[in-house]
């Protein structure tokens, strides 16, 4: 595992192990997608009730999510307490691309460009919600200062960091942080967990006005999590900062392969031990064997959120909360056809106003030697028994039986294929029995 504890208001590292290697975030990677949000805030160019659209892009997520349908629409303020307290998927993406017009992508570079101006040199991001994928790592330092950093620039957003649970009025969705209203003065921050990361802890406490960031990453388990979380953070607070001389600036980046645990966290062994640290949990004195952590035996502080209630723009109306028909796209009739334009040719042979031109003679058909008659022939010759037929043809178009040649008297199933190919029979139709 790699962990490290940081002094808030002075910076000192307290404690550290391998803080600066490279691992997997997971949904701690939502604390820039926070953190971006509230500086937009601060900016003023959202509001706590600007709409968050769930773009199909941002429905099609993998869990954990909210499970909205495309078109859905959020206040931000809601949609930030479900990204941070559910660690909803699709609502870290919904969000980003709120922020950004539109575009996951341009929301990750806002992410990768915040990284570097804040310092965080062991820290690449690929998506908003930290779901798995080559590219995405951080450290246990670069992941502190990030935490330092949003308490430091946003104090009145603290508390969306410490929701104990939420509820949409259906059910109850729990924090998974199980330091909240179990170890004294904890107030956030995040959770994250993927078979490549481990189960990672970003948490900060508070006592007598003294506050502390931890961050664990790589723990096999909830409860193994929590408990060293627990312990570091009470070894931070019974130590002076003053005996520290390490900043965690001062800690230098360490580039190196991303530690990639999937091979243990998801295998039959990584499972069979947590599952005998759950069934070890029944017969233990103390909450995750820790004693630093007592069990909350209140019902958890519960905020409610939902859809709609939001601003409108030039998107989605206000107060909407699904927007009807979304995605699909507005038919458009199609264009009227310019009418045909007369050929040169007919414009050549028609008359212009004011000018003694003659229309043009009839033309002879080739090999006629002939002009064609003014009137319809009768299409009478030697096969129509000298009676006339009823068949009438154009002006100027000659009678095909006008010609003479022989005659050839089919019946009605004469065979006309060549001697040679015999009489076979037709073949079946395609797919016949």
């Amino acid at each position: 595992m790699a962990s490290i504890v940081v002094d808030f208001a002075t910076g000192k590292v307290l404690s550290q192990k391998d803080a600066t290697q490279h691992r997997y975030p997971a949904s701690t990677t939502k604390l820039m997608t926070a953190y971006l949000a509230l500086k937009a805030l601060g900016e003023n160019r959202v509001a706590l009730d600007s709409p968050v659209i769930v773009t199909r892009t941002a429905a099609s997520q993998a869990p954990s999510k909210m499970g909205y349908p495309p078109g859905s629409v959020i206040r931000l303020d809601n949609a930030l307490k479900m990204m941070l307290v559910k660690s909803a998927n699709d609502i870290a993406v919904a969000i980003g691309q709120s922020l950004a017009g539109g575009s996951e992508e341009g929301f990750v570079a806002m992410m990768n460009a915040e990284a570097r101006r804040l310092g965080m040199h062991d820290t690449h991001f690929i998506n908003p919600n930290g779901l798995p994928g080559d590219g995405q790592y951080s450290s246990a330092r670069d992941l502190a200062l990030l935490a330092i950093h949003i308490r430091r620039e946003f104090p009145a957003f603290t508390g969306y960091f410490d929701i104990e649970a939420i509820s949409n009025g259906r059910s109850l969705m729990r924090n998974g942080n199980k330091l909240l209203g179990r170890f004294d003065g904890a107030n956030g921050m995040k959770t994250g967990y993927i078979c490549a990361s481990g189960f990672n802890l970003v948490s900060s406490a508070t006592r007598n006005g003294r506050t502390l960031v931890a961050v664990v990453l790589g723990a096999n388990g909830t409860i193994e999590r929590e408990r060293l979380s627990a312990a570091i953070l009470e070894a931070g607070f019974e130590t002076d900062p003053a005996i520290k001389t390490q900043t965690i600036e001062d800690l230098p980046s360490t580039p190196s392969q991303v530690v990639d645990l999937s091979d243990y966290i998801c295998s039959r062994e990584g499972r069979t031990a947590r599952a005998n640290d759950r069934l070890e949990e029944r017969n233990r004195d103390q909450f995750y064997g820790s004693p630093y952590l007592t069990e909350m035996k209140r019902p958890p502080v519960t905020v409610k959120v939902g859809l709609g209630g939001a601003a409108g723009n030039d998107v989605v109306a206000a107060g909407i909360s699904v927007i009807e028909n979304y995605g699909i796209p507005i038919p458009t009739p199609r264009p009227t056809p310019e009418p045909p334009v007369a050929s040169a040719a007919a414009e050549e042979d028609t008359p212009q106003p004011g000018t003694d031109a003659a229309p043009a003679e009839e033309s002879e058909l080739p090999g006629s030697g002939a002009r064609q008659p003014d009137k319809t022939p009768a299409a009478v010759n030697a096969y129509s028994g000298g009676q006339e037929s009823r068949l009438r043809f154009p002006l100027g178009v000659q009678s095909p039986m006008a010609i003479r040649g022989p005659r050839l008297d089919i019946g009605a199933h004469r065979d006309l294929r060549p001697t040679a190919f015999g009489n076979q029979r037709d073949a079946p139709d395609q797919g016949a029995d």
